[in-house]
């Protein structure tokens, strides 16, 4: 019999109308899983993604990706690890063909980190905001490829200004890494010459930077006491001081009632409808301080400039005062209730446009996409710099205010 004919004899056997097909395991399916899951955990956070859902968008089962990966933390820590990695390769330009002068030098290792971060944008996200999410051991490793990056700018910056302190380095170098990682705040595009540009002139504006003088004791923020009558606003501090120490999925609505002197959770009810109505009732708060401040600093200044000075004087104090509620913005947005999202999102969106706005009557020269660029550096700088360094004397709000106005003005505002 021919091969027609047995091919014959099989479908009337059978039934089969064509060859059945043979599906291949795809050669690069691991690198599939590790981007997919990469998306997943940047949109959704380390807690707000499963197994599950990381097969299901690839369309495979979740048998297969256990093949691969034994948990989900496997694949969120080999992300966090890879991208730390990515970085740290980034800043290590080597000395064949390096620039000699110092700008330079300091300009090259700029771009290759803007480069990286680009690349790896999607993730960078989470080595900023969920890295405390990583077991003691993989946070110490991330902690030290941070590190190494941030000690080459430093090496850089030395090398440009050998007349700084040791603290003014830290400064500006974690002002700069805090500039560059900040596109992963947001999803504003630019095409990726302008970009690298963009955050390449802010990051040499921070290297001249004409620092004050360093303050000789730590500002202590005014916490403004509130008395235990007030449960609604007890509870509510409270709550986001939980959200800061240990992230908005480890903190229980008991925990919240006891921290707040109540005696059950279910008198949380009586305030909140549970746990995520705490979160968003935080993220209003914080917009709305944002938001709240426009029109007044606008209609009281003679010109874009003086009004954007009082903005970032009226969002460095607001941000030095409420600590925790500023981390927590940034941190947590994927756990408030969606149908709160679209609100808080227009909010965001306004302010920016708005600030983004006066931006442009100073600097004509802007983009309106980077002028929201940089309005977001602006504001990112601040929220790193506090849990950098906390209220240490050489980060003080004097030098965050000038920072904020470097990134914008690309110089110190006018007097």
């Amino acid at each position: 019999m021919s091969v027609d004919n047995r091919r014959t004899a099989r479908k009337a056997v059978t039934g089969d109308s064509a060859p059945r097909e043979i599906r291949r395991r795809p050669k690069n399916r691991r690198a599939q899983i590790a981007a997919a899951s990469a998306a997943a955990f940047g949109s959704l956070g380390y807690h707000g993604v499963s197994m599950e859902d990381i097969a299901s968008g690839l369309g495979i089962s979740s048998a297969a990706l256990y093949r691969h990966y034994p948990s989900k933390y496997a694949l969120f820590r080999e992300e966090l690890l890879r991208v730390g990695k990515a970085m740290t390769e980034s800043v290590d330009v080597g000395t064949d063909g390096e620039p000699s002068a110092p700008r330079e030098r300091l300009r090259q290792v700029v771009d290759a980190l803007i480069g990286a971060t680009i690349e790896n944008r999607p993730s960078i996200t989470l080595v900023r905001w969920e890295g405390r999410y990583l077991d003691e051991a993989d946070r110490q490793t991330l902690d030290e490829q941070q590190l190494s990056v941030l000690d080459a700018l430093g090496d850089r910056i030395g090398e440009l200004r050998p007349e700084l302190t040791e603290n003014d380095r830290r400064v500006l170098r974690a002002t700069m890494l805090s500039v560059i990682t900040s596109i992963a705040d947001h999803h504003a595009t630019l095409p990726t010459k302008a970009l690298v540009r963009l955050l390449g002139s802010a990051c040499l504006a921070i290297a001249d930077a004409p620092l004050p003088p360093a303050e000789k004791t730590a500002e202590v923020p005014v916490v403004v006491e509130i008395p235990d009558s007030f449960k609604h606003e007890l509870l509510l501090r409270k709550a986001v001081e939980l959200f800061h120490d240990r992230g908005y999925p480890n903190v229980s609505v008991e925990e919240i009632a006891t921290a707040a002197g109540l005696s059950a959770a279910s008198a949380v009810y009586r305030f909140y409808r549970g746990k995520s109505d705490l979160l968003a009732a935080a993220f209003r708060r914080a917009a709305e301080r944002v938001s709240g401040a426009i029109g007044p600093a606008v209609a009281a200044a003679p010109n874009p400039e003086a009004a954007l000075t009082d903005l970032i004087s009226h969002y460095v104090d607001g941000s030095f005062a409420e600590r925790a509620l500023t981390f927590v913005y940034y941190t947590e947005f994927q756990h408030v209730p969606v149908e709160e999202r679209t609100a808080l999102r227009n909010i965001q969106r306004l302010s920016v446009e708005e600030w983004a706005r006066l931006l442009r009557e100073v600097r004509p020269e802007l983009s309106p996409a980077e002028a929201r660029f940089l309005v977001h550096a602006a504001f990112a700088l601040v929220v790193d710099l506090g849990r950098s360094f906390d209220s240490a004397p050489f980060a003080a709000q004097a030098r965050v205010r000038l920072l904020m106005q470097v990134v914008l003005f690309g110089r110190p505002a006018a007097e």
